[in-house]
């Protein structure tokens, strides 16, 4: 008969590696989508705005933009940094960029 002790402290064990698995953090592999261009008609839908809107954005010089021909071509990366470049910063981090400056600043002085 197998000692108890021993298939306890096996079982103990495989557990422990099955946690240690769980901990480690997986690496997910970024999946490298191709460049995707979008119409005027998918770029107002992909902005929530009206195809106007985005006619006069283009105009202004506002969204960056390809033109072939009569058409105009929207990149979804481009339009997504265009998002982003309007974010606003929270409070929080308005205040840790201030602490940090002074922080650099007095540093120095």
């Amino acid at each position: 008969m197998n000692n108890p002790f021993e298939v306890i402290e096996a079982r103990l064990s495989s557990i422990e590696n099955l946690i240690l698995d769980l901990k480690q953090p997986t690496k997910v592999e970024p999946t490298e989508q191709p460049e995707q261009f979008l119409t005027i008609q998918e770029a107002a839908k992909f902005l929530n705005l009206t195809v106007p809107t985005i006619y006069s954005k283009v105009s202004k010089g506002e969204l960056p933009v390809m033109k072939r021909s009569k058409r105009l071509y929207f990149s979804s990366s481009e339009l997504m940094d265009y998002l982003k470049k309007g974010r606003k910063k929270s409070k929080a981090e308005i205040e840790a960029a201030a602490e940090d400056y002074l922080k650099d600043k007095y540093k120095k002085g």
